[in-house]
């Protein structure tokens, strides 16, 4: 991996896009955005959170919302759209996201992080990344890159760290369909690496039961990927590798674009900010792990 600066380091992508990632991610588990939604008459927090991210595709329905999440259950996604838009139109719940943006950093992150030049900085750096995003078999990322960019840097920084990872989405389920991983397969699996969800928040946000999720593990099993104990093969391990290789592939021309110096400075403000946001407790501590 090539850059007008220089080479990027090996994974130097990947480890930008995971601190920007938990950042972005903080406004799904954020009780300010549940109250905005609950605000506009969308109390289910599933339906909360599924018009919020679908809200840029437009008035679609389940089928769309869920060949382009890819694991979660269909059933669960049929049980809010398309009805959750008789409630709140998508453009009502990218507002109500936006503000719950705004006053999720602020609360996490704090006024003078918020105020701060750093964080224009990385706002800069992150759109610049973004600048080598392609549209092309990415219905997620592409729909994103339709909106405005906030002009709040935070809010700014926000939106571009959702079009890196909706991008990143994207590509990672090609590869997912590459390697024959069906949706329960692929969320068993990145759960038995250790940094997938635990099976609670699985069955509570993405709809799959205990018994669905053990039939995936069964046919893991069966594959050679997971023993016994739920525990990743070297087999196992070896595709979950190459998985995120060839994500690493397909997602690798924005921080090409951004170039080395840059991805490395990303990088450290994403830190910087991601960890800050963890302290403050953006995220159930029970969220992750291989449970």
């Amino acid at each position: 991996m090539t850059s007008l600066n220089g080479p990027l380091p090996e994974l130097a992508g990947r480890r930008c896009h995971q601190w920007l990632n938990a950042l972005h991610a903080t406004v799904y588990f954020s009780p300010d955005y549940l109250r905005e939604m609950a605000g506009l008459g969308v109390e289910d927090d599933n339906a909360a959170n599924i018009a919020g991210r679908t809200a840029p595709l437009g008035r679609v329905g389940a089928g769309t919302v869920t060949a382009a999440y890819y694991n979660s259950k269909h059933e669960l996604i049929a049980r809010h759209v398309p009805g959750v838009w008789d409630v709140v139109s998508p453009q009502d719940a990218l507002a109500a996201r936006l503000r719950a943006a705004d006053a999720t950093l602020r609360r996490l992150l704090g006024e003078d992080a918020v105020a701060a030049p750093e964080m224009a900085e990385a706002a800069e750096l992150a759109l610049r990344a973004t600048e080598g995003c392609s549209r092309g078999g990415r219905p997620l990322y592409s729909a994103h890159a339709d909106l405005p960019v906030p002009g709040a840097p935070h809010l700014a920084l926000w939106h571009a760290a959702t079009l890196l990872r909706e991008h990143r989405g994207d590509g990672h389920i090609m590869a997912l369909v590459r390697a024959g991983l069906d949706p329960v397969e692929a969320l068993v699996s990145h759960t038995a690496t250790g940094g997938g969800m635990t099976t609670k928040w699985l069955v509570a946000t993405r709809g799959w039961t205990e018994d669905e999720l053990a039939a995936g593990r069964d046919r893991l099993r069966a594959r050679g990927l997971l023993d016994a104990e739920g525990e990743l093969t070297e087999a196992g391990a070896a595709l979950r590798d190459e998985l995120e290789a060839e994500t690493d592939r397909l997602d690798a021309a924005p921080y090409e674009h951004l170039g080395a110096a840059g991805v490395e400075r990303l990088t450290a403000l994403g830190k910087e900010y991601a960890k800050a946001a963890m302290l403050a407790g953006a995220f159930p501590a029970d969220l992750l792990g291989n449970a």
